[in-house]
């Protein structure tokens, strides 16, 4: 009986309460959102900071004594992908923002982890002062990016989203061949 009654008084005192924060948001979700300016554009530099985060994580996290690691010798080492992803953010951010990349002194490699990553950073710190001023009004726009067909910005766009997508998961794949657990597997704290 003193359940019954315990697990009444606890109905009577919060069903109301969560009724009522249930009936604020569903009015709050049944309002339209104000329509994003440049969707194209936000969605993109959305997701640059968003996978340069993880790209720089997953490089700082993977050990100094693994980026000569390539799990065929067909295949780039984790150095070797990171010089790439380096050289390819200066390049296609450059591109897509229509101004020039950066003229950097080149780092190979070999140069060591500590070099590599902080080139990274730099190579996202570009991407995002330059994505910054990108709108919608120019996606159908040419431009060269390899060999002499033309490609429009929005396709540089997507040919960029897709290589950072191809080489995070290169990243993930080293890492776990490693015991290293990619930062997007890691439980959210």
């Amino acid at each position: 009986m003193l359940m019954r009654t315990l697990a009444a008084t606890l109905a009577v005192a919060f069903v109301p309460q969560l009724a009522a924060s249930q009936a604020a948001s569903a009015a709050a979700a049944a309002q339209p959102a104000a329509p994003v300016a440049n969707p194209v554009s936000a969605a993109f530099r959305a997701d640059e900071a968003r996978v340069g985060k993880n790209l720089v994580a997953a490089a700082e996290q993977m050990p100094a004594d693994h980026y000569d690691f390539k799990p065929t010798p067909a295949q780039m080492s984790f150095a070797d992908i990171v010089v790439h992803l380096s050289e390819g953010n200066d390049f296609l951010c450059g591109k897509i923002a229509g101004t020039a990349a950066p003229s950097r002194t080149k780092v190979e490699a070999k140069a060591g982890k500590d070099a590599l990553v902080a080139r990274l950073k730099e190579t996202f710190a570009f991407c995002d002062q330059a994505l910054a001023s990108v709108d919608d009004s120019k996606l159908g726009e040419q431009m060269q990016l390899f060999g002499p067909r033309p490609y429009t910005r929005a396709q540089a766009m997507f040919i960029t989203t897709g290589d950072w997508a191809d080489h995070y998961s290169q990243f993930a794949i080293y890492m776990r061949m490693n015991n290293q657990l990619p930062p997007t597997a890691k439980k959210q704290s």
